[in-house]
């Protein structure tokens, strides 16, 4: 039961913090009001209106009696009431009227109505309390006439209830706005945190992130900005350190290849040479591998435009793309450019055609990258992402790399906080499905 009850609560209840705060604060005040309102009505207000009426239809009754009993002496009476109590009172010969409809719901008409009627009875009354702005009618029927009795309406109505809303909920609507103001306040330095660990997850790159709020927030992004700068330094030494690497590694081949040059005996020269080349290349791999995430501004990027580029660049008739909506996505343009052209030219060397379409939903970039290749076994969809990971009877297989490549787009497209899913083709071959968030 109290499971259930936590799931429903769960469900109904905002998921924001902010909204979720405001509950906190806005509910028991609303509760307080709600309360106060219903006891002042049912113990104050109600009660004062039936005193008032019960007092006025006592007052009804006498100047009825006094009609019916003191034939002259009415008149000077009647005229006392009409002098000091600000009473109109008429003698008319006609029926009581017709009631259309009765106010169920006033508080005064269910008071009025309750007391005249055990005081004269069923049928033998009628009021109307809406008529006139500050004026009640009460017409009673007594020896086959009509007394009509007009009375100013404060004689059964207390005039403190506007008044008492009015304070009973104007500060209500000041708490709350004054809550809002604050919690809004409190939450913003929290959201604003929020988002630039999102940014940073997509490899955007905080320059300048200024801790707030309260003294607990403030430390979680004072960490927050610390862990941010340790790992940016990290990535920057390590930059660093393998261009150095790069530096002192490409020197002595260099001299190697001249010395192979020099040589008389050609066939060995070349096969050195070929040699030396792909110890180049695969160093060139290793060092693009550790640089995947090298500092780069992310900028607006239309999705259309970037693969028309990537194709007309690639200069090959076999890339089929279709274009789309209109997509900007904001990303690290080099970065995604290496990875889209590694699929690209992954499957143009396993496949003879690569087929590029483009998709998005509410709040994400779909790319399809299709070829007819031979694909690549289901239960290695996993493990070709691995570095250094290469396939001995597979499409995969890449007699000169060093099966650095799905591994490198993995890390961009993870950096971007985006996914990669290979699955079969309607081409028969490899289907390379990549989501990414705007």
């Amino acid at each position: 039961m109290f499971f259930g009850l936590n799931r429903f609560l769960k469900i109904m209840l905002p998921k924001g913090l902010f909204y979720r705060s405001l509950i906190i604060v806005a509910a028991p005040i609303i509760i307080l009001q709600i309360t106060i309102t219903i006891v002042f009505f049912d113990s104050i207000w109600i009660k004062a209106n039936k005193g008032m009426t019960r007092s006025l239809v006592g007052e009804l009754k006498t100047l009825v009696d006094i009609y019916n009993n003191y034939g002259e002496e009415a008149e000077f009476l009647t005229n006392i009431y009409k002098k000091n109590f600000n009473y109109v009172i008429n003698i008319n010969e006609e029926d009581l009227p017709k009631i259309e409809s009765e106010r169920r719901f006033s508080p005064m008409d269910r008071s009025l109505r309750r007391e005249l009627k055990s005081t004269f009875g069923n049928n033998n009354y009628w009021f109307i309390t809406n008529k006139y702005k500050d004026v009640v009618e009460v017409r009673i029927k007594s020896n086959n006439q009509i007394i009509q009795f007009f009375f100013p309406r404060a004689k059964i109505a207390t005039s403190s209830v506007r008044l008492f809303l009015l304070w009973i909920t104007l500060p209500s609507f000041v708490l709350i706005l004054i809550a809002i103001i604050f919690l809004k306040n409190q939450t913003r330095p929290i959201v604003n945190l929020a988002k630039a660990a999102e940014r940073f997850g997509k490899g955007h790159y905080i320059n300048e992130f200024r801790p707030s709020g309260a003294s607990e927030i403030r430390k979680a992004s004072y960490e927050f900005d610390r862990m941010v700068k340790r790992i940016n330094r990290h990535l920057n030494q390590r930059s660093e350190m393998l261009s150095g690497i790069s530096h002192d590694l490409r020197t002595p081949l260099t001299r190697l290849k001249l010395q192979l040059a020099m040589l008389n005996q050609k066939e060995v020269s070349e096969k050195m040479s070929k040699d030396i080349d792909e110890m180049e290349k695969m160093l060139n791999d290793y060092l693009q591998f550790a640089k995947t995430q090298v500092q780069e501004n992310s900028v607006a990027i239309n999705i259309n435009e970037f693969f028309s580029d990537i194709v007309n660049s690639s200069n090959n008739k076999n890339i089929h793309f279709t274009k789309s909506k209109e997509i900007i996505l904001v990303a690290r343009k080099n970065s995604l450019k290496r990875c889209f052209n590694n699929f690209i030219q992954n499957g143009l060397t396993y496949g003879k055609n690569v087929y590029i379409n483009i998709d998005k939903t509410s709040n994400r970039l779909i790319v399809l990258i299709e070829d007819d290749g031979p694909g690549i076994p289901r239960e290695e969809y996993r493990n070709v992402f691995k570095p250094f990971y290469r396939l001995d009877k597979s499409r995969s297989l890449n007699t000169v790399g060093v099966g650095l490549g799905l591994s490198i787009s993995e890390d961009i497209i993870s950096s971007h906080g985006g996914n990669i899913q290979l699955s079969e083709s309607k081409h028969k071959g490899l289907k390379v499905k990549i989501s990414l968030p705007f």
